[in-house]
C-alpha cells in the first residue's frame, strides 16, 4: 500500500499532550517496533524541533531517527530513508523544503519510498508537500499557492481553523482558479490516503474538521466526514 497521513495541524509539535495523531501514524506501518525517520527541513533542521521530536517518540514503542540535510548523517541518504516504515515530515518553509528536497535527491527517494509502503506521514509544510498544489505562507507576506510533489492529486490547506486569514484566503485562490480544488483541514486534523485514495480522516480535537473545497458558480465548502479518535 502507498500510504500518506497528511496533519494539518497537531501532533507532538502542536499538542504536546495529546497523542492521539501521531499514535495514529504509528500504528498505520502494521510494524509492532516501526522505525520512522523525521525529516526537519522546511524548520531548517531546528534543535529544538528535533528535540521535542525524539521527547515524544523515545517514550513510544517505536525506534526513531531522523534525517538533516545541514548536517548529513550519510552520503547515502536512498538506504538511510528506505530502512524505515514511516518517515515524518516537520513543519515550516514549504518552498524551501522542496527547493532543498530537489537539490539533493529526496524527492526521487521518497516517492521510492512511498512506492515501496514506507508510510509517508507529515505537518503543515509536511502535509502540503505531497499534494499538487498548497496554500502557503513561505513567501513571507499573505498566503500564496505553490506547486509541490503531486503525489496525491488537488491541492492542500493545513491550519483551516488556527490561522485567520486559511480559511478567506484559500477559497479565494480557488474561487480565481489560482489554485486546484482540495482539501482543507482544521489544526488536529489528519487525512489518510491509501493508494491515492482519501481512505479515512481522523482528529484529535472533538470537534475539528475536514472539507472539501471547489468552485462551481460559488465557492464551495462540504464538510467531510471526521473521525475522532478520543472519547466523546
Amino acid at each position: 500500500m502507498r500510504q500518506v497521513i497528511a496533519l494539518g495541524g497537531g501532533g507532538f509539535s502542536m499538542e504536546p499532550e495529546n497523542s492521539l495523531l501521531d499514535l495514529y501514524v504509528l500504528q498505520q506501518s502494521g510494524k509492532i517496533n516501526p522505525k520512522i525517520c523525521f525529516i526537519p527541513t522546511a524548520s531548517g533542521d531546528s534543535d529544538n524541533y528535533i528535540s521535542r521530536y525524539y521527547n515524544f517518540f523515545n517514550k513510544q514503542i517505536c525506534i526513531p531517527s531522523h534525517l538533516s540535510l545541514f548536517k548529513p548523517q550519510t552520503r547515502d541518504l536512498e538506504s538511510f530513508l528506505l530502512e524505515n516504515d514511516i518517515i515524518y515530515v516537520g513543519g515550516g518553509n514549504t518552498k524551501n523544503l522542496l527547493i532543498l528536497w530537489k537539490e539533493w535527491g529526496l524527492d526521487t527517494i521518497l516517492r521510492r519510498a512511498w512506492e515501496q509502503g514506507v508510510v509517508l506521514a507529515g505537518i503543515s509544510a509536511g502535509s502540503i508537500c505531497w499534494f499538487e498544489e498548497g496554500v502557503t505562507d513561505s513567501f513571507g507576506d499573505g498566503l500564496e499557492p505553490l506547486t509541490c510533489l503531486g503525489f496525491l492529486k488537488g491541492s492542500n490547506c493545513p491550519h483551516y481553523d488556527g490561522e485567520l486569514n486559511r480559511r478567506p484566503a484559500y477559497q479565494n485562490l480557488v474561487a480565481k482558479s489560482k489554485i486546484k480544488p482540495g482539501i482543507a483541514t482544521d489544526d488536529g486534523v489528519a487525512l489518510h490516503y491509501i493508494d491515492q485514495k482519501l481512505s479515512e480522516i481522523v482528529s484529535s480535537r472533538p470537534n475539528a474538521k475536514a472539507y472539501k473545497v471547489y468552485f462551481n458558480e460559488e465557492i464551495k465548502e462540504v464538510e467531510l466526514k471526521t473521525k475522532f479518535l478520543g472519547v466523546h
